[in-house]
């Protein structure tokens, strides 16, 4: 659905003005008692806010017991599918080496595909293998599903900007654990942690190069998961830095108390989403063409900015004037 030519996103973001902004957390789960909980969180806290606050990806790479992939990859199809129309529901593949990998397509997309937001490519290592899923995703029947890629080694950070640039792929995701181990033991173990993580200057420059590889191609980055998923104060931390200092827009989740404080990390600050309704309200009243606000002029440059304030206010479900959010909305049809 095409946008209005004076709708903020189209004056504003020009190419990337059609491009979906995702929610700003997307929570794994792959045992099924987990994932059904997931589901019925997701829907409560869409009725809490107002609207889909955060993804729900159903695991197969990691929820899958050894030898019963097919199966799980048949729950998995009938969890998405049974999933409320208004919500964000994924599905995690296997590798596109891994045996299970066309299997994992085949039975999710033809059973699931109309449902699915995304499907997350775990260890892509070149734009071959966002290739070679895509062929398969498009002969299941899901010609337009967007890819996510996780990038988890030295080599995929390496050809980061390449993967990014397919027009399929609509986010790229840091693997920290499998990162840290393809090093053979040049990085420690330490850098797993909720500290090293953002100290030891090797990750933190493969953090940074995926997160520059998204915004030059204007796709999301996703930061990895906090696994010490009980220290809430320490993942509301760790979420804090992804956001502003790292410039990562999403992060995973692997723990349901770990939602709330990725949503209260990387919202703006009232006093900023208050400034940004005024602005955009005056600009657009302008036809776009530059203001002053309290002394300071804006154009089209500082609106961009105080645009995509209230995009991710709107993603985290603050509270918003109707005008912004009628803008905000996903179009239907």
């Amino acid at each position: 659905m095409s946008l209005p030519v004076d709708h903020p996103r189209a004056v504003l973001l020009g190419s990337q003005a059609g491009a979906f902004v995702l929610p700003v957390c997307d929570h794994y789960s792959g045992v099924e008692a987990r994932m059904r909980k997931s589901l019925q969180l997701q829907a409560e806290m869409a009725q809490e806010f107002g609207a889909c606050v955060f993804d729900v990806t159903l695991d197969c790479e990691d929820g899958a017991a050894v030898g019963a992939e097919h199966e799980h990859a048949h729950l998995v199809a009938e969890l998405a599918a049974g999933a409320a129309v208004d919500m964000r529901v994924a599905a995690r593949l296997h590798a596109v080496n891994h045996a299970a990998f066309a299997d994992d397509v085949q039975t999710i997309v033809s059973k699931a595909g109309s449902r699915l937001s995304h499907l997350m490519i775990p260890k892509v290592e070149s734009v071959q293998d966002i290739v070679r899923a895509a062929a398969l995703v498009d002969a299941a029947g899901a010609p337009d599903l967007p890819l996510h890629a996780l990038i988890e080694s030295p080599l995929a950070v390496h050809r980061a900007c390449e993967i990014a640039a397919h027009p399929r792929v609509q986010s790229l995701s840091f693997g920290l654990m499998d990162f840290v181990s393809a090093h053979g033991g040049a990085i420690g173990a330490e850098a797993m942690g909720v500290v090293g993580q953002f100290s030891h200057p090797v990750v933190v420059q493969a953090k940074l190069a995926i997160a520059a590889a998204c915004h030059a191609y204007g796709k999301t980055p996703s930061h990895c998961v906090v696994t010490e998923f009980q220290n809430l104060e320490a993942l509301g931390a760790s979420a804090r830095q992804a956001s502003r200092q790292l410039s990562y827009t999403r992060m995973w989740s692997i723990h349901p108390s770990q939602i709330r404080p990725i949503l209260a990390a990387f919202s703006p600050e009232p006093t900023e989403v208050a400034l940004s309704v005024r602005i955009i309200e005056a600009a657009f009243a302008a036809q776009w063409a530059p203001i002053s606000h309290a002394g300071v002029l804006h154009d089209r440059a500082s609106y961009r900015y105080f645009w995509q304030v209230l995009e991710r206010a709107y993603r985290v479900g603050c509270d918003l004037p109707e005008f912004v959010k009628v803008w905000l909305a996903p179009p239907r049809g």
